[in-house]
């Protein structure tokens, strides 16, 4: 009896001291910035944010660990398990590739244009990947990696649980089927970014090089654009009917900060700036930036 005890009050002990933890490490007044926006807006369909300051630690958040569909952010893991062949020597960042009719995603994108049998570049096709968001490109450079399922296995021996592949990717057709290409949580997709910019993924050089990838995004118009353009991003968005999503690393004067916006099931599936999805993005980075860098005199037109 006095065993079970003693075990019941440590148990209590082990909860308190970890929600004190978690306590300890939200940034409260961003908080409560946060939930006032995410309110005001009244958003029909579901949001998750995660915010992190990586120089203090601290974070707010809200719904971050609700699985939402990554859409084109999913492209991120496909550039992790890309990175990895390269590291292992299995690719070559300037090695040629030869492009084949049979690798086309029906779309207006850039690779799906060239001639059968041209040749590209590599490093040129993760550009169209991540800069223009190239889903022939993408796709193609996803069966370079290996499989989904390899892809997984590097995002899972990353502390992931719930970032996946799910698109050509068997086991996961019924994934596939609720979120599409692949699904992630707003914490998670925050802390991968956070990893690439400590150098933490695959090996500092390989994080050098996905950092300077993902800094050349062509979509800026929502929350890049209401960060200063001397500033550097690196960033990748993604879109489908009922999903906005974005995930931003910003190198501000007083210390980087990571976030990631995750939205699903919005009845406003409009492709206008207006979109209430992509409006949230906006409000959401310009509140991020004034309040991290409050004394900047630069403001988004």
């Amino acid at each position: 009896m006095y065993y079970c005890k003693r075990l019941t009050v440590c148990l209590f002990l082990f909860i308190l001291v970890g929600n004190l933890a978690a306590q300890s490490r939200t940034d409260r007044k961003l908080q409560q910035k946060i939930d006032e926006l995410v309110k005001s807006q009244n958003l029909r369909g579901v949001a998750g944010i995660y915010v992190k300051n990586l120089r203090t630690g601290k974070v707010a958040e809200y719904q971050a660990d609700t699985i939402f569909p990554t859409a084109s952010i999913v492209k991120v893991p496909i550039l992790v398990g890309i990175m990895d062949k390269i590291e292992k020597g299995e690719l070559q960042y300037h090695q040629n590739l030869e492009y084949k009719d049979s690798l086309l995603y029906a779309g207006e994108d850039i690779l799906g244009s060239f001639k059968s049998g041209e040749k590209i570049e590599l490093s040129k096709v993760m550009m169209l990947m991540l800069t223009m968001s190239d889903n022939t490109a993408s796709l193609w450079l996803q069966s370079l990696a290996g499989t989904g399922a390899r892809i997984n296995q590097l995002l899972d021996s990353l502390g992931l649980q719930y970032t996946r592949v799910n698109s050509r990717t068997p086991g996961r057709e019924d994934n596939r089927k609720q979120f599409g290409w692949g699904q992630t949580t707003p914490r998670e997709m925050t802390t991968l970014m956070e990893k690439i910019y400590r150098g933490e993924v695959i090996s500092h050089k390989a994080s050098e090089r996905m950092l300077r990838v993902l800094g050349r995004n062509y979509h800026d118009p929502n929350g890049i654009s209401q960060v200063p353009p001397y500033i550097f991003v690196a960033s990748k968005t993604g879109e489908v009917n009922q999903s906005r999503n974005e995930t931003i690393l910003v190198m501000a004067p007083h210390g980087a900060y990571a976030y990631t916006i995750n939205t699903k099931n919005l009845e406003d599936q409009s492709w206008e700036p207006s979109n209430e999805g992509w409006v949230l993005c906006r409000k959401l980075a310009a509140l991020l930036w004034q309040y991290y860098e409050p004394r900047s005199k630069w403001k988004a037109e």
